[in-house]
């Protein structure tokens, strides 16, 4: 008897371990949120079958290290980074993984506004031929302040292809600074947020740019677009799904 109810208990337990196992599966059976690089300036997170998350590091004088995040889309062959590094050397080390790993070729960078965090490494991928976009108002900004400047600009939406699926980037309003972006692969229904979108329990951050009467309204019409978000990807900090457009858009109403 004892021996029987053991037995059912272990095969509950085996059932019960290999449905925990498949919700953390992608659809290509490769487990999500895993880490797949580590270095000391550059960390890349697979978040689902087709997205990764970058996260590169920057000295801010009031805030001290900064993890700083970005994100890969890589689709068959082909893949768009949203942000770069924080600087030269390690967008190279990102590119390097992107083509050598992924066995992909870049055939987009988008910066989604113009702060070192977005464009930082921009003469890297420029220097591998690797076309660069962004907003215009980024381009314009860029240029003036003579930071590294985007090669294509955009007015409000751009679609890209990687491969034969899509991503969108596009503007909503001032929120952080005046030409913040978002990007979206519809795909698999994955936003990269920016440093418009604050990571749950964030506080406001820098401010200095920052238009805050129309930050919370930016974000509402991120959210009414993009309803079905599964995944959010912040500037900084830990990704997570829809409530993180709800805390910010709480956070500066």
């Amino acid at each position: 008897m004892i021996k029987r109810i053991l037995v059912i208990f272990l095969t509950a337990f085996s059932y019960v371990n290999s449905i925990a196992q498949i919700d953390n599966l992608g659809s290509n059976g490769a487990k999500t949120e895993k880490e797949v690089y580590k270095s000391e300036t550059l960390l890349i997170n697979r978040i689902s079958e087709y997205v990764y998350q970058h996260i590169s590091f920057l000295d801010a004088k009031n805030f001290g290290k900064v993890s700083c995040n970005g994100m890969v889309v890589a689709y068959k062959n082909e893949a768009v980074v949203f942000d770069t590094p924080t600087d030269n050397e390690t967008s190279g080390e990102l590119i390097n993984w992107v083509t050598k790993s992924l066995k992909c070729k870049i055939t987009a960078v988008i910066s989604t506004h113009y702060h070192i965090d977005n464009l930082g490494g921009l003469d890297e991928f420029h220097k591998q031929d690797i076309p660069s976009y962004a907003y215009y108002k980024t381009v314009q900004i860029a240029k003036e302040s003579g930071l590294p400047e985007p090669q294509h600009g955009f007015d409000k939406f751009l679609e890209l292809k990687v491969s034969d699926e899509k991503v969108h980037i596009e503007f909503f309003g001032e929120g952080h600074t005046c030409d913040n972006t978002v990007g979206y692969f519809p795909l698999e229904d994955i936003m990269f947020g920016g440093c418009l979108i604050k990571e749950t329990g964030a506080g406001k951050g820098n401010l200095e740019e920052a238009n805050v009467k129309e930050w919370s309204e930016t974000v509402r019409k991120v959210r009414e677009k993009y309803p079905n978000v599964k995944k959010v990807i912040p500037g900084h900090g830990k990704l997570g799904g829809i409530e993180l457009l709800d805390y910010t858009i709480n956070l500066f109403e």
